[in-house]
């Protein structure tokens, strides 16, 4: 990659810290907000959601404008309002005040990745995007090794508050630097599309073989992960029985794991084909899917050694995967493909933590029941996007990057 590709991408890996920071610290909370506001796992769930739920709603809208904007002016706006929403989230005291600032957040964070996603493959060529899509899953990792055990270490030490303001800090002092080195991604604004057209374009997606592929698969992918992720927290410390001062640990390795296996991941996916790539770290995760959602009192060293290879195997699945992705479209209405599937994603991530909220429930000690049947539903969308995949390939070939 070159020197102004690498500066990109690694500014874009620094705000997707923030923006995964944000939505992963909600989770692991749940061990604390729970006994604390006295939530049930539907309660919880609900709050996890509400994020992801309005993600989705202005992700939907933001097709309709995103190819109208600079992508830098856009993201920019985006990451504002998502920053004054984390700041607001540090004030929240109770059930429905986190619900509406949750919300806030979620309204200008919808806007966040379909731009990321959008910069990237405008500004750096297909055949090295699977580098950069490892890079960028390095903001992902670079959250799980530091961001949320740091978070999780301010929220055991002091209070469950801290790290919503750590985020909004530092992300108040990252502006200043996309404001600098983010380029202004305009080509597509030489011919600009009308409203009408955008719409049209829109509809036209959905008698696309290969974007509409490309959607469930997105939407089966997220959902597949995330149905198992919002309860993780609360089942280690009340099922498992790992101590809460040592969940930390559990985000550092894991986080350690995902950082190394990405790099390594984006240059498979680009040596030996990305679809091939998913394949096979698809199916390596099913196994660690069984193990995470079925465990019982293992001591902390194998549990920390299952989820290392959990979040390598995810980290597998998802960098050729978003890689693929990005190939079902062209340049010219990739800002709107790219927000429909931000907004697919979204609704995929609030599905699936009002899924896991429904199907378990926690007793009178907090105990998470059921949690084994979300493993058994991850399994099974995983198993539907390796064959996905498959179908996916053979409609790339006959799209113009």
């Amino acid at each position: 990659m070159k020197r102004n590709e690498v500066i990109l991408v690694a500014l874009m890996a620094l705000l997707n810290f923030t923006h995964i920071l944000d939505f992963m610290i909600m989770m692991p909370l749940g061990n604390i907000l729970m006994p604390k506001w006295n939530l049930t796992t539907s309660e919880f769930s609900i709050i996890v959601s509400s994020y992801s739920l309005s993600a989705f709603v202005s992700a939907f809208f933001a097709i309709f404008f995103a190819d109208k904007f600079d992508r830098k002016k856009l993201l920019l706006f985006g990451y504002s309002g998502f920053l004054i929403g984390t700041f607001a989230c540090a004030f929240a005291f109770g059930t429905y005040s986190m619900i509406l600032a949750r919300t806030f957040t979620g309204l200008f964070g919808g806007l966040i990745s379909a731009q990321i996603l959008s910069i990237i493959a405008d500004v750096i060529p297909y055949e090295r995007r699977g580098r950069a899509m490892g890079m960028l899953m390095g903001g992902f990792a670079l959250a799980s090794v530091i961001g949320v055990p740091f978070g999780l270490f301010l929220a055991n030490k002091y209070d469950w508050y801290y790290p919503f303001l750590v985020v909004a800090i530092f992300g108040v002092l990252l502006l200043p630097f996309l404001f600098r080195f983010v380029p202004n991604v305009n080509s597509h604004l030489t011919n600009p599309i009308k409203l009408k057209e955008r719409i049209s374009n829109f509809y036209d997606i959905f008698s696309n073989q290969a974007q509409i592929t490309a959607l469930l698969f997105s939407f089966l992918l997220i959902t597949g992960h995330f149905i198992i992720v919002p309860l993780i927290n609360p089942y280690l410390v009340y099922n498992v029985g790992v101590p809460q001062e040592y969940t930390p640990l559990i985000y550092l390795v894991g986080g350690i794991c995902s950082l190394i296996s990405a790099q390594i991941i984006g240059k498979l996916a680009d040596s030996y084909g990305k679809r091939t790539v998913f394949v096979w770290a698809a199916l390596v995760s099913v196994f660690f899917v069984v193990l995470i959602t079925n465990m019982p009192h293992w001591q902390l060293f194998i549990v920390l050694g299952v989820f290392g290879f959990w979040f390598s195997s995810s980290t597998g699945r998802t960098v050729p995967g978003q890689a693929m992705i990005t190939q079902a479209v062209t340049s010219q209405t990739r800002g709107s493909f790219m927000s429909l599937n931000s907004c697919v994603q979204s609704l995929g991530t609030g599905f699936a933590s009002l899924m896991s909220g429904w199907i378990t429930y926690s007793d009178a000690k907090f105990s998470i029941h059921n949690y084994n049947y979300l493993g058994y539903i991850s399994i099974s969308l995983i198993l539907v996007c390796v064959l996905l995949s498959y179908q996916l390939e053979r409609k790339l070939q006959y799209v113009e990057v």
